[in-house]
């Protein structure tokens, strides 16, 4: 059987809406070869699309694995248009997220018109390929913020499992949607993880904007500014997760440029703008009264009563109780209950839910001193919450700055400083914030290119000045890929350095939280 002819290249692409579409012939090329641009060739080739992968740099067994599955891979430098894909011809091409907009391939593909869609729109088109019992894809939940994304979509698919749904976390938390879409068992609902890079790529209308069952911004401040130019570009990206919305806009009261996104979305007839934060809830929020969790939205006389969902003191028992977990918790219940979890589920799965490593984790407590690993905290806005959890610290910071500045942060912070050190191979920015704001506090700096040498050399400092009640806290406020493979990476060699230090003398922790 042909394809079926079409006016224009742009008419087919927006024909294919559906796992049953005709793509066999489709010339498309895939701008990357880690997961997401793995899963995206993997994929099309499987439709009996004509794929060719772009590279500069891919792991030896995704290589091998190309061919295997069908494409071509042509692996070079990308500091300029390949020959190679010139020839190609492509009808469409697929940007991995790590691409900043003004790569070199992503500007040739605009000036001729080539159409550039993400994995997201990608795995959108297909959703159908498992349908529901009912005949109808998994809807999707969509969850993105500068931080607390991880959590949230954690937290949402967990209480979504314990109403009795088959759900997938995926997306930016490492799984890609593309891999969720085409699993054979189906899901129930998708929980996607969304990073700004992936929104960039998403569209808000027209053929393949995403349509999500509810959504949320978690919260915003700058953030990879040197991949998208401009705190403005950035938030225009994080507001395209509410575009569409069908049932919830879920937003944070106390972050007034998430309610604004909100207000001017478009969103579908019917669909109900809902706010948490850890004030009391009015009608239509998520918040605390009294130290108990509360939903306000989700009830029928929600004007004059509130559902329990959890307390304080339960949540402190489970290492939950940090003030940023809490919000996170509180908009993941505002998701879940969009999908019609009922409370009793949300708090069963309260009681076994664990944070990721990494997170906000107590790696050990020694003569009162405490030694928490929150590496996880790669920007300022993470760093503050961690650092406003704790009365006196001493403060693991410095790595990656990803051209965000750290000037506010450490002016905010002086009062609960104990001392500072400072690591990552370009120190200077951090050095002169400690000397402006704070030129009595004793800071120290891990001048090591080791990579192995650079948390022994930050443990020791630090333990030097650490006084009982204070926590040395690894909460970086920068990426990691600096001086380590990722922030896992770092915040494994610091709590293996901890523990190293502390020897015999410690009260080694396993729980997740603090």
């Amino acid at each position: 059987m042909s394809a079926p002819d079409f006016d224009s290249v742009s008419d087919r692409l927006d024909s294919l809406q559906s796992w049953n579409a005709d793509w066999r012939g489709l010339r498309v090329a895939v701008l990357g070869l880690g997961v997401t641009g793995f899963a995206a060739a993997d994929t099309l080739t499987e439709l009996g699309a004509d794929v060719l992968v772009l590279a500069s740099a891919a792991a030896d067994d995704r290589a091998r694995l190309v061919e295997v599955i069908g494409a071509r891979l042509l692996q070079g430098e990308l500091d300029t248009v390949p020959d190679g894909l010139t020839e190609f011809a492509p009808d469409l091409l697929i940007a991995s997220p790590g691409f900043h907009p003004d790569h070199v391939v992503l500007e040739w593909a605009a000036k001729r018109g080539i159409a550039v869609w993400g994995d997201i729109e990608l795995a959108w088109r297909l959703r159908d390929k498992v349908p529901t019992a009912s005949g109808a894809p998994a809807p999707w939940i969509l969850v993105t913020g500068t931080n607390g994304k991880t959590t949230t979509t954690q937290l949402t698919a967990t209480f979504l499992a314990e109403g009795g749904l088959r759900v997938a976390p995926c997306g930016n938390i490492g799984v890609p949607v593309l891999d969720a879409i085409r699993d054979p068992q189906g899901w129930d609902a998708l929980v996607v993880e969304l990073s700004s890079y992936q929104l960039h790529h998403v569209r808000r209308e027209g053929v393949g904007s995403l349509e999500p069952l509810a959504s949320v911004c978690l919260n915003i401040a700058d953030d990879h500014l040197d991949w998208h130019g401009s705190g403005e570009a950035y938030r225009e990206a994080k507001a395209t997760v509410y575009a569409n919305t069908l049932v919830a806009c879920v937003y944070n009261k106390a972050d007034p440029v998430t309610e604004a996104m909100v207000r001017e979305a478009d969103v579908a007839d019917g669909a109900r703008a809902i706010g948490f934060d850890l004030g009391a809830p009015g009608p239509s929020d998520f918040g605390i009264v009294d130290g108990i969790l509360c939903d306000r939205a989700f009830l029928d006389d929600r004007h004059h009563s509130a559902i329990e969902l959890s307390t304080l003191a339960e949540l402190a028992e489970r290492g939950l109780d940090s003030p940023h977990i809490v919000a996170n918790i509180l908009a993941a219940s505002a998701l879940a209950r969009a999908a019609g979890v009922g409370v009793d589920a949300i708090h069963r799965a309260l009681g076994h839910f664990q944070l990721d490593a990494h997170r906000i984790q107590l790696v050990a407590v020694s003569d009162g001193v405490r030694w928490i690993d929150d590496s996880k905290a790669t920007n300022p806005h993470a760093a503050l919450a961690s650092l406003q959890s704790n009365e006196s610290v001493v403060w693991v910071v410095g790595g990656l700055l990803k051209g965000v500045d750290i000037d506010d942060l450490v002016r905010s912070q002086v009062q609960r400083l104990r001392a500072a050190v400072i690591i990552g191979v370009d120190r200077s920015a951090l050095r002169e914030a400690f000397a402006r704001h704070a030129p009595e506090l004793p800071v120290f700096e891990v001048d090591s290119t080791d990579t192995g040498e650079v948390m022994p050399n930050a443990v020791r400092f630090a333990a030097s000045v650490a006084a009982p009640g204070d926590a040395v806290l690894l909460a970086p406020a920068a990426a990691s890929m600096d001086q380590f493979a990722d922030y896992a990476e770092r915040g494994t060699l610091f709590a293996g350095a901890v523990r190293e230090f502390l020897g015999g003398g410690a009260d080694e922790q396993s729980a997740s939280g603090h």
